[in-house]
């Protein structure tokens, strides 16, 4: 039976220890600051138990590459597999060679396109994404409205478009806009992807500059692209105080950037939380027991009037 678990349930997961198993984990990258994170969630909860390794890989943002790794896994008899996917439309072919070989897989932070009929033995650990944009963009609209800025310009940083969360981060803000959420009414001056990347966002943001248009604010997928504009716009000597910026996942750098008054909001994304999460499901599929398909943490809206409860996270 397909079941959906909410973060008040997955206590009772991380209750059990696991016998000797080895869990095999491909991530999409490891020069990514969130994803760093959550892989040291994974890495720390396998430390804390007895009998248990993880073997970790970098995909390095190669589909191919990280197929070719899962299949590995697969042949040296790992008991379970936990994927961070790079393209989340490619997970189809994944899920069939670990259900071929009988293998359990747990998907990661990011939703695999076949997510609705995954086969009993695999399973999806994240945080659902309907809501990290929404938060993010319903705060810039109420900062937005509280300075008086109305209409407001504004441009949109998307993630790497074959990413399931950058094409529903980007969704959240249109419906937000498309609901009646927001307290002001939104121009978009253009939106472009800047594949979740500082030094790209940079470049992207320093583009946009030169064009001379007047904005107002900058919605980002996540707070690589938000501290990449945010760079681009101080080298530019715009000042912080002029500009409205989100990013998501409260990364460290992200709130140091809050704290310097440069970034305006950020989401918390429980990196580390979803990485024991995932690893938690992997041992109990690979011991044969039942296991929630769909396990979500709830984001959580990060201000600077709350930023000191969010310090020692991510």
């Amino acid at each position: 039976m397909k079941k959906t678990l909410t973060a008040a349930a997955l206590a009772s997961l991380l209750s059990t220890s696991a016998m000797a198993e080895t869990i095999g984990v491909s991530m999409a990258l490891f020069d990514d600051n969130f994803l760093t994170v959550l892989r040291n969630g994974i890495q720390e909860l396998a430390e804390g138990m007895d009998d248990v390794e993880v073997q970790i890989e970098d995909a390095q943002n190669d589909v191919a590459r990280q197929l070719d790794q899962i299949n590995n896994f697969v042949a040296s008899g790992v008991d379970a597999i936990i994927v961070n996917p790079v393209d989340t439309s490619a997970t189809e072919a994944m899920t069939a060679a670990a259900e071929a070989a009988g293998v359990p897989l747990v998907y990661v932070n990011r939703e695999p396109i076949n997510v609705d009929t995954l086969p009993d033995n695999q399973a999806f650990v994240a945080s659902d994404e309907r809501e990290s944009g929404t938060l993010e963009t319903i705060e810039i609209c109420d900062i937005l409205a509280a300075n008086g800025t109305d209409p407001a310009r504004v441009y949109v940083m998307m993630g790497e478009l074959s990413n399931q969360a950058a094409v529903q981060r980007t969704q959240d803000i249109d419906d937000v806009i498309a609901n009646g959420q927001c307290a002001v009414q939104i121009e978009e001056i253009d939106r472009q992807t800047a594949n979740w990347s500082r030094e790209q966002a940079t470049s992207l943001m320093t583009n946009w500059l030169s064009s001379g248009q007047q904005f107002d604010a900058v919605i980002a997928n996540n707070d690589e692209m938000a501290i990449g504009a945010i760079q681009a716009m101080k080298a530019a000597g715009i000042s912080m105080d002029d500009v409205v910026v989100g990013g998501i996942d409260a990364t460290q750098d992200a709130l140091s950037a809050m704290q310097a008054g440069e970034l305006d909001v950020t989401v918390f994304q429980n990196a580390a939380g979803q990485g024991s999460g995932a690893l938690d499901a992997a041992l109990k599929l690979a011991r044969g027991e039942e296991v929630d398909q769909k396990v979500y943490i709830p984001f959580e809206l990060v201000t600077p009037a709350n930023i000191d409860d969010y310090l020692a996270k991510n």
